[in-house]
């Protein structure tokens, strides 16, 4: 049986393990203001996957890649390129739960019909995931050091990091970085999330860029999950407009039905960019001043000690409440093309903590018949994490704290004996030559090895 082709599971061994009486506002109120991904978190917060498992997730539109690579016309490869970057994140939807940290060696190797992927947690402090995938068509690789800050109401977690695909046929090479995404209804409500910033990817072979602007839900939720951008030339001249839902889809139009479209009277709209009406661009410290009178004086003292106006957070809908798209904004702009679709989720998805059929599958070991090597490093053999996708707390949560103390314990020790930490054994650290920034790459060897050696991590 070849992996490629074996049929995955579609559910976990037991449904999600209720939070119970544990209260997230409980565990936050302490650290406002500050970092939070060195903060240990009761694990009836997490999700019964390691971060390197979900950075596979990045994975499940690879065919994007693939139509790339196919494209003849630099502007039709880049908007795959740029849809590939945000169909990573639609997975993100409703997944509230925190994936485990990752401990340091640990690794997660996936192999595909187009694609295999390789991960390892590169760093421990500060905490670094590197991962790269690779096809006959493509390379996608990059690194991630996750950053998580808790701002009153909301978490922002910034995704630290830079993101590069190759497409060898045309010897070209693109990078983008990740927006933040926002955690809301922290005190009060129900949790919701929302990804918020610009995207801006690059190709560095011809000049081509894309700028797309993931929008705030605002306090009318007009806007809510909504993704917009041009592919411009290497004369900065507008080629294709780029729009849509990270959650759902991406779609693109020539210039000349956008501008048709967006110069009708009935259209107007959809000039977001520049409405003045729209709340989603009253001034930032106007919003800031207006939120700090909900937050209340914890928020207040919180801004005053880190120098913040609060300009880095979008604005949040009333205390409480989830959003829900209210835009009178068409999504439809005629002599569009649907560049992708999100594969809908399992109508029973809710049960397993809103995984995705891919989600589903990325702790699932494969059967001997298959005669796939994993590295003992791989996160399917945390004990913790299968503990705790079958339902077993206590004991998860007892193996979660033996992980951790060993990992603690390894490090005072090697402290001790005046060690530097342990080199990564798959990646190693050197300068983007294109973007300058020190970023992890895969060093070659993983997929010809022949016995992994065991490495006591678990």
């Amino acid at each position: 049986m070849d992996s490629a082709v074996r049929q995955h599971r579609d559910r976990l061994p037991s449904v999600a393990i209720p939070c119970g009486d544990a209260s997230l506002w409980s565990v936050l109120k302490q650290v406002i203001g500050k970092e939070l991904s060195k903060i240990t978190m009761p694990i009836q917060f997490n999700e019964p996957l390691s971060f390197l498992q979900r950075l596979t997730e990045f994975m499940e539109y690879s065919y994007l890649l693939n139509k790339a690579s196919e494209a003849t016309d630099p502007a039709e490869r880049m908007q795959y390129v740029a849809s590939f970057a945000v169909s990573g994140l639609a997975s993100n939807w409703l997944r509230l739960g925190k994936p485990f940290n990752p401990l340091l060696g640990e690794t997660y190797q996936d192999e595909r019909q187009d694609f295999r992927f390789i991960s390892e947690q590169v760093s421990h402090h500060p905490p670094i995931s590197a991962f790269h995938a690779e096809s006959p068509a493509f390379r996608f690789y990059g690194d991630i050091n996750p950053k998580i800050k808790f701002w009153g109401k909301s978490v922002e977690i910034q995704p630290k990091g830079i993101f590069t695909v190759e497409l060898p046929k045309w010897n070209e090479t693109y990078t983008w970085s990740n927006v933040s995404c926002y955690v809301h209804n922290i005190i009060v409500g129900k949790l919701w999330m929302e990804q918020y910033g610009t995207m801006e990817i690059i190709n560095h072979s011809n000049g081509y860029r894309c700028e797309l602007n993931f929008k705030p839900a605002g306090w009318y939720c007009r806007d809510l999950h909504r993704v917009e951008g041009f592919v411009l030339d290497s004369s900065k001249a507008r080629r294709l407009f780029l729009y849509g839902k990270w959650t759902d889809f991406m779609k693109s139009t020539d210039i000349k039905s956008y501008d048709e479209y967006n110069t009708s009277s009935s259209n107007r709209g959809l000039k977001s960019e520049s409405s003045k009406e729209s709340v989603t661009h009253t001034p930032r410290k106007m919003l800031a001043k207006l939120n700090s009178l909900t937050i209340g004086s914890f928020k207040h003292s919180t801004d005053e000690a880190n120098g913040s106006d609060d300009g880095h957070c979008p604005p949040e809908p009333p205390d409480g409440e989830i959003p829900k798209s209210s835009s009178t904004i068409s999504l439809e702009i005629p002599n569009s093309t649907t560049l992708w679709i999100a594969d809908p989720r399992p109508s029973y998805s809710a049960e397993y903590y809103h995984f995705t059929l891919f989600a589903m599958a990325s702790n699932e070991l494969p059967p001997p018949e298959a005669g796939i090597k994993i590295c003992p490093t791989d996160s399917r053999f945390r004990p913790d994490i299968r503990l705790m996708e079958e339902g077993q707390v206590e004991p998860a949560a007892q193996e979660k704290t033996r992980l951790e103390e060993k990992q603690r314990d390894a490090r005072k020790a090697r402290r001790n004996r005046k060690e530097k930490e342990e080199k990564a054994r798959w990646f190693k650290p050197s300068v983007h030559p294109l973007t300058k920034q020190e970023c992890w790459f895969y060093s070659g060897g993983f997929w010809e090895t022949k016995e992994y050696q065991a490495i006591n991590i678990f």
